[in-house]
């Protein structure tokens, strides 16, 4: 490809995403209560709160439990 046949690619396309963008009319409907802000509710549905995150809890190492708790591991190679 030629540089003018190249400049001239970039230009179409530039000129292509400028003419053809227009101003955006998007509607967000609401999941939950007020979440996301500013959202329409549609009629007949029933918004509830929105849930809680729990807190992951992680299995510790506690006395009397082995230090591996994932088993023997089988590796290629020498270490």
């Amino acid at each position: 490809m030629t540089l003018s046949g190249l400049a001239l690619t970039a230009s179409v396309a530039l000129v292509g995403t400028a003419v053809s963008s227009g101003p955006a009319a998007a509607v967000v409907y609401c999941q939950y209560v007020d979440y996301p802000p500013s959202c329409i509710a549609r009629p007949g549905v029933v918004l509830r709160p929105r849930p809680v995150a729990r807190a992951v809890t992680r299995e510790a190492v506690r006395p009397g439990t082995p230090m591996n708790r994932g088993g023997p591991v089988d590796r290629v190679g020498r270490r």
